[in-house]
């Protein structure tokens, strides 16, 4: 059994699809060992506590020098035999120690279909304001594994969402978490803890 852990920055929808999908047996072969949030105030620590999953808060303001912020989360993981670590809306940057210490055991879902709307900068609604702005009639998220650049590791799965006339970045960002964020992410999971990626 896989140990995940999954580090979040605020309310935890996609951990939440997380936890729901492993107590439905759909990812078998891993199990949620640990929530790490940036922030002490995320709502996804709640959720971690209601579901009985350790929590940890390691914040990149407590840390002068961003190496020291990135051994303190990679001593995090390591301390708790992590497997596979899920970006679940983690607005911190990864190291070079995390990332070499992980490398292809990382992944991410960002909700747009890669490489529209990614990169630095493109995170939450500002994803969706930029995806309406540009007129694109088809949006998406996108599972990838992680590495030094920015929404740039090798994509694992993807699914379009159509755009909508009269729709807003709240109503499209809310129509992406469902029909794609919510899906992909425990699937992706649940590939990997399988051994098929």
């Amino acid at each position: 059994m896989l140990k995940i852990a999954v580090l979040v920055s605020g309310g935890g929808t996609n951990l939440q699809a997380l936890i729901d999908a492993q107590g439905r047996g759909e990812i078998p072969g891993g199990e949620i060992a640990l929530v790490v949030a940036s922030r002490p105030d995320a709502y996804a620590l709640e959720r971690a506590a209601k579901a009985g999953i350790e929590r940890a808060v390691v914040r990149r303001k407590d840390f002068d020098d961003p190496a020291a912020f990135d051994h303190v989360l990679c001593e995090t993981l390591r301390s708790h035999g992590i497997d596979l670590v899920v970006l679940a809306g983690f607005l911190s940057i990864l190291g070079p120690e995390v990332l070499a210490e992980y490398e292809r055991r990382i992944i991410n879902v960002h909700p747009s279909l890669i490489p529209s709307f990614c990169g630095d900068g493109f995170y939450g609604l500002r994803v969706h304001e930029a995806a309406l702005a540009r007129g694109v009639k088809v949006t998406g998220a996108t599972v990838h594994f992680v590495n030094e650049i920015t929404d740039g590791g090798e994509i694992i799965l993807q699914k379009a969402v159509d755009i909508l006339p009269g729709d807003t970045p709240e109503a499209l960002q809310k129509r992406v978490m469902t029909e794609a964020e919510w899906v992909l992410l425990p699937k992706a999971v649940a590939l990997f803890c399988a051994g098929e990626l």
